[in-house]
């Protein structure tokens, strides 16, 4: 049996997605693929445009055989902790053998090559100074750490300004640190790039895979659902037209009311025990929150040199998720990912599932409600936080549409 993971966000799935999934059949000659997928909220800091069952069947429809779900804890971090939490997650199930991931470069060794300068440059002494002077001077976190992998080797820098390149960096930097048997394997990204804006599909002059980005934006900015027809995978078609005809979409607009909420319950504290969240950003959040007029709106009110509009709107997902650093920080101790979650399944996949239970070093959560039977103290906080983020998603999409509320306990996981 050959199992190849993927990670994913799959906000939402579209055509570039599922080129993905058969290229990794392809590449690595998998009988079985395994998806670590974000929940509910994702690693911009955002509620994701769909849930996570709706995303994931889209994932099986489209040759997922399995998808499990990546922590929020894990999903809404940083690249260093989305990469640790996902990889950890699959190389603890005890029955992957490859990694694959799309990339820019499209070149594994590379990115193996760079994920190695990483981890020698972050004991060095000299590397932290560097990046600490260009922190000082106004640049942004990728930014310094880019410029200062630079100066440690030619060329090395470069790939670290480009995102999926930065995530399979990620990816290679966790594999090495957990001296794990997956094998990385990458696909050339193809079509559009991660953050333009412009549809892409067989009609349009410029044929290709239209970013997700650029399908969120057409959708939540009032776009009717044939102008992203032709982007999105036909096998997933028809689960698009139940989701909107049974509720909808949303975006961190309907999350900005409840947002708000949490500011202001928590300004008199301040907000630095938040994870990512500095004691000067808690005084600026601070200082601004009576100009609150929505989530977006409030990013850019923050927007500086040394933070990136994706870092603060994360820093915001962590204060209304409940979210703390030192919970984060314990994750590292900890081994990150303790348990396996499916979302969502294959029936062709049973041999896999039998697989991964008679292999895994984590417990299989088949069943949420007796899954704290099998969990320890620190794994039972992970899922009362997936738990926790999930039902605040499903509140905000009940009230939105006017839909009853989806307890995350009598949630059936789609079944393929």
């Amino acid at each position: 049996m050959k199992v190849t993971g993927i990670i994913a966000e799959y906000n939402p799935f579209h055509k570039g997605h599922a080129y993905h999934i058969q290229k990794a059949k392809e590449l690595t000659g998998a009988d079985y693929i395994i998806v670590v997928m974000s929940g509910d909220f994702t690693q911009r800091g955002m509620p994701a445009i769909l849930d996570k069952y709706t995303r994931a069947r889209m994932a099986l429809a489209c040759g997922a055989d399995l998808v499990l779900e990546l922590p929020v804890r894990f999903a809404c971090a940083s690249a260093e902790f989305f990469a640790g939490g996902a990889v950890s997650l699959l190389d603890r199930l005890g029955v992957v053998d490859s990694l694959c991931f799309g990339s820019e470069c499209g070149d594994a060794g590379l990115l193996q090559k760079a994920a190695s300068v990483l981890a020698e440059a972050e004991a060095s002494e000299s590397f932290r100074n560097t990046l600490r002077e260009g922190i000082r001077n106004g640049l942004s976190f990728p930014a310094a750490r880019a410029k200062a992998l630079e100066m440690q080797e030619n060329g090395i820098g470069e790939l670290f300004t480009l995102p999926n390149n930065i995530l399979g960096i990620e990816y290679c930097h966790a594999l090495l640190h957990l001296n794990s048997p997956v094998r990385p394997v990458t696909v050339l990204r193809k079509g559009a790039g991660y953050h333009e804006e412009t549809l892409h599909d067989e009609q349009n002059e410029a044929p290709g895979f239209s970013s997700a980005f650029a399908i969120r934006q057409a959708l939540q900015q009032g776009g009717s659902f044939d102008t992203v027809r032709g982007s999105l995978p036909e096998e997933t078609l028809e689960i698009w037209k139940y989701c909107l005809k049974n509720g909808g979409i949303v975006s961190e607009k309907d999350f900005s009311p409840l947002l708000r909420y949490r500011l202001l319950m928590e300004a008199e504290n301040g907000f630095s025990s938040y994870a990512d969240v500095t004691p000067d950003f808690s005084d600026r959040l601070k200082k601004n929150l009576d100009q609150f007029t929505g989530w977006h709106e409030f990013c850019l009110l923050q927007n500086s040199r040394d933070m990136t509009y994706t870092r603060i709107s994360r820093c915001l997902c962590h204060i209304l998720l409940g979210l703390s650093q030192e919970k984060q920080e314990e994750s590292k101790h900890m081994a990150f990912s303790s348990y396996a979650r499916p979302l969502g399944f294959r029936r062709s996949a049973a041999p896999l599932l039998q697989a991964v239970k008679q292999n895994s070093s984590i417990p299989f959560l088949s069943k949420l409600a007796d899954a704290r039977q099998f969990l320890s103290p620190f794994a039972a906080g992970l899922l009362e936080e997936d738990i926790k983020a999930s039902h605040i998603y499903q509140t905000v999409v009940s009230g939105k549409y006017e839909k009853p509320f989806l307890n995350e306990y009598r949630r059936q996981i789609p079944i393929l």
